[in-house]
This record gives C-alpha cells, structure tokens and sequence, in this order.
C-alpha cells in the first residue's frame, strides 16, 4: 500500500501544553465526502479492536481501538505535543456507537520517543496522521483533537484530507500569542506570592528551579486538571511524557513559548472550515471560555460547549459530561 505521507499536498503550513511538571487514492476532496449521499455514508469499513504498533515516518506509535459500533470511527488527536493519550480514555465509552482510535504521537507516551528534531514538525505530524489512517483502514472519520491536538487538526484539515466527516477542537488554540495571553491572565488569578516566584525565574531563565515547579504546580491544581489527588490516568500521563519534543516545539513553561510553535498562528483559517465542527471548553480552562467561544463564532454552524467546573483536561474533571456532548455531536452529525 502506497503510505499517505508519499503523496503530494496542497497548503501543508505548519499545547496540550506542560511544563516539566512531575484512502488510499480517493479523488474526492474533504468538501466533496461531505456532500455524498446518506446511503454512501453508511458504507463504513469495519474496524476491529486491536491494540499495537503502527510505523510512522521516524518511528513506531502505540495504538489501540475500542468499541465495535457500527458508526464512523472517532479518532483522537492528545494534546503536548509530548502527553499521550491517556486522558482520552473515558472515550471509551463512546465504543458502543463506533470504533474508537487511540494513538500515542511518536515522542510521546507508549511510543517511541527518538532523540532527533528533525522529526518534531507540523508536517511529520500530519504525515503520523495519514500513515494511522491507512494502516487502519480510517477511510471516513470523525477527529477529536485536545490542546496541541486541535492546532494538528486544522493543520491537517488544510490539507483538504478525504473521508473527515467532523472536527472537534477541544480546549483548543489557534494563536499561540492568543494563548498566552490567556495564560498570563490565570497567572494573575494566583496569590501574588506564586506570581512574583514566575516572574523572576523567568526572567533570570531558572525554570528548572524547585521553586519555580512549586508555582506552576499551583497553578495547574487549577487550571490544568481540578481533580484532588490526580487520578492514575494523570499521573501516568505525567511519567510517560515527551518532554523532548515539548520543549522543542513549545517551550519551558505554559507562559513562555520559546520553541518553532512561537509565532504560529491559523486564526484566519476558521471561516474557511466546512464540515461540523464542535468546541469545548473546560469553565476554569487554561485558555478562557470566552476566547473559545469567539473561535466557534468565526466557524459557520459551530458548536460550542462549556463544561462546568472543569480545567484544561475536561475528559478527567468531567468525564460523563464530556461523554455525552461528544455522543450528541456525532450522532446528530450521522444523522442517528
């Protein structure tokens, strides 16, 4: 089988974001898939469970599907770049309407994490995505993507892919100067003790300090996962994080972008998304309700959803709401 990442691409342009904190030749276009018939829709190929390896440019990734619904496969895009896709796993209760894609990027979680920046791009990772796609057999699929997950996605739907049916952009960004402004701001919700302590060792270039970790520590317990302790899944999220390709892409701290991330930006690309699409957003989330809420207002026929009393990993504060909007969205969108 000829490897998706092989074939040209027109408009490739290139968080979940922590701290170190302890088919093969469709001629259809996006566009086109989403106007066939209902009939046509309802040929999804059969996706079984299984759990493995799948080579990606660079490397190998984990990946496991669940659920052996008959409707069209979610596949989940986790947020760094670097965390895995633990933080997804209350989605597998959406098993019983669909098969569900989980996959760790390369660099991250149960996945290989080779020592090379040459692989840590944008277009790599769209590469990942495709070389996924066709390994099983995701011909048409909806796409979840979370934080960094989000800024994939619309990357990846500029290269007008076939067989996307939805888009959902979860605690999403899509300025990373829009995005730290943000995350100024809930700085400035911590006591003023902890905000000095982010301020000078900023400034003097000393994140790595004890007691820098104290204060952004403190600003995760509210903003990052509310949850009190953390649940297992977080903390094995935490253990088995690409903190490699993080600071590459990203940068030291959820306030200071240093990395090839810095200045990117694809505002102007959401009037132009013309498929369903759904935004949530966790009520004391890392970037503001407010701000996604504008996101969804430049989409034509968006969906927006706030989860009450969550922070940045909705999945894990909010499980069952987060379950039950995703449930909605995509059967309405399937015409269940």
């Amino acid at each position: 089988m000829t490897p998706r990442w092989s074939r040209p691409r027109a408009g490739v342009v290139s968080a979940w974001l922590f701290t170190l904190l302890a088919g093969c030749s469709s001629p259809e276009s996006g566009a086109g898939r989403l106007e066939r018939t209902e009939s046509e829709a309802t040929a999804v190929r059969a996706i079984a469970p299984s759990e493995g390896s799948i080579a990606v440019p660079g490397g190998n990734v984990w990946y496991r599907v669940v659920g052996e619904g008959d409707g069209v496969p979610l596949l989940l895009l986790h947020g760094g770049p670097g965390a895995g896709s633990r933080g997804f796993e209350p989605f597998e209760a959406l098993g019983a309407d669909r098969p569900v894609v989980f996959y760790d990027q390369l660099g991250a979680g149960r996945s290989e994490k080779p020592s090379d920046t040459s692989l840590w791009t944008i277009e790599r990772h769209i590469a990942e995505i495709d070389a996924v796609r066709d390994a099983l057999g995701l011909d048409e699929v909806h796409i979840l993507g979370h934080s960094w997950g989000s800024m994939l996605l619309i990357e990846y739907l500029l290269t007008d892919p076939a067989g996307v049916r939805s888009a959902t952009f979860a605690s999403p960004l899509f300025s990373t100067a829009r995005w730290l402004a943000d995350a100024k701001r809930r700085v400035t919700e911590l006591p003023q003790e902890l905000q000095d302590v982010i301020e000078v060792h900023e400034t003097a270039g000393t994140t790595d300090s004890p007691e820098y970790m104290g204060a952004v520590t403190a600003f995760y317990q509210r903003y990052l996962l509310r949850t009190d302790p953390w649940p297992p899944l977080m903390t094995q999220t935490m253990e088995e994080f690409g903190y490699e390709v993080y600071a590459y892409m990203w940068g030291p701290s959820e306030f200071t972008a240093t990395g090839t991330l810095e200045t990117w930006d694809r505002m102007d690309a959401l009037p132009g998304l013309g498929l369903p699409t759904l935004f949530t957003v966790g009520e004391f989330d890392e970037t503001f309700p407010e701000t996604v809420a504008d996101y969804a207002s430049r989409v034509p026929g968006a969906r927006f959803e706030e989860i009450p009393a969550a922070a940045h990993m909705t999945m894990l504060d909010a499980p069952e709401a987060n379950v039950r909007i995703m449930q909605e969205f995509l059967r309405n969108v399937e015409g269940r």
